[in-house]
């Protein structure tokens, strides 16, 4: 994957050689088009509003093209536009892998790091880990950001996010950092009282404990595929109170062992219909707005991830608790 730093130069000129393409001016195109603003690129590349648009015209004139659709408000990609902006982003890889073979490849990692994640995830498994990844590049800041609101990363300036499950289709460029396994679980308390299902149509049965949106629980059967809707009198859009819901033994959760390892290890939670793999593969990405674009602190970030969290993840290292059923 190449690594294309977006830190522009300080000087630009207003007025690029009219004969030639300009790969400064592509950037500029690129990143406005990202941006759906001439001036917010602009700014990133240290130009005013008005040379920004000049270089931009500059191009479509050189092209004998109109790329950009403009308002007072926005900008969008006419159709040729949408054409060049599919080939620009392969110019500018090949030029940024040109650059990275001569002696800037090997450059420090340098400026701020944006970054967002989901809440939970970020405090166990990210925040005890940002001290040494500063600490390797110093260089480097970090604006860190947790939430479980899915963030726009172009309208938030956010350089990359780490993201937990299956993707929905976008835009955006995507690096898988580590698998993501789930797990049906439950206290002993809880199977104690209620009963141990064995199949999931069981699961109609019991108390299950229910994160937003995720009221279908997909399995493979030897009968096929199977979705069960499952029931429960708590819903919740946060990871952590399913995760104390079923440590007071309240009910049955579907529940990624990044969250729950510890507590399977210890036998305070036990896997239930481990014969009845879960039907979706899903993973822990990092995602970030542009190929073209991808600074080498971001890079750095997603490299240092990638190491920490291992393959199978640390948190998968240790085998839990025999207790299955």
């Amino acid at each position: 994957m190449a690594a294309y730093s977006d830190s522009p130069p300080q000087a630009i000129a207003a007025h690029p050689a009219r004969d030639r393409l300009d790969l400064l001016d592509v950037s500029l195109f690129v990143r406005a088009a990202l941006l759906g603003n001439v001036s917010a690129a602009g700014r990133e590349f240290g130009l005013s509003a008005a040379v920004a648009s000049a270089r931009i015209a500059q191009l479509e004139k050189l092209l004998g093209a109109r790329l950009l659709h403009r308002t007072t408000r926005r900008i969008s990609l006419t159709q040729d536009g949408e054409v060049f902006m599919a080939r620009a982003g392969t110019l500018l890889d090949a030029a940024a892998a040109a650059r990275a073979s001569v002696g800037h490849a090997h450059a420090e990692p340098q400026g701020r790091l944006r970054v967002t994640m989901p809440s939970s995830f970020g405090r166990q498994h990210v925040s005890p880990v940002i001290p040494a990844f500063l600490r390797r590049y110093p260089g480097v800041s970090v604006d860190l950001r947790l939430t479980d609101q899915l963030v726009d990363l172009v309208d938030a300036g956010i350089d990359v996010a780490i993201r937990l499950g299956a993707l929905k289709d976008s835009s955006l460029i995507a690096r898988r950092l580590a698998s993501n396994q789930r797990v049906i679980c439950c206290s002993p308390a809880y199977l104690a009282a209620r009963g141990t299902p064995h199949h999931p149509s069981d699961l109609a049965q019991h108390e299950c404990i229910i994160l937003a949106d995720q009221r279908d629980w997909a399995f493979d059967t030897p009968a096929g595929p199977l979705n069960v809707r499952v029931n429960g009198r708590l819903v919740t859009d946060n990871g952590e109170v399913i995760r104390d819901a079923l440590l007071a033994g309240f009910g049955i959760a579907l529940k990624s062992t990044w969250d729950v390892a510890s507590y399977l290890r210890s036998g305070e939670l036990i896997r239930v219909l481990d014969s009845y793999p879960l039907g979706e593969t899903v993973a822990i990405w990092a995602v970030y707005p542009s190929r073209a674009f991808v600074p080498p602190r971001t890079i750095a970030f997603i490299d240092f991830l990638t190491a920490h969290f291992g393959d199978p993840p640390y948190w998968d290292a240790e085998p839990p608790s025999a207790s299955k059923l």
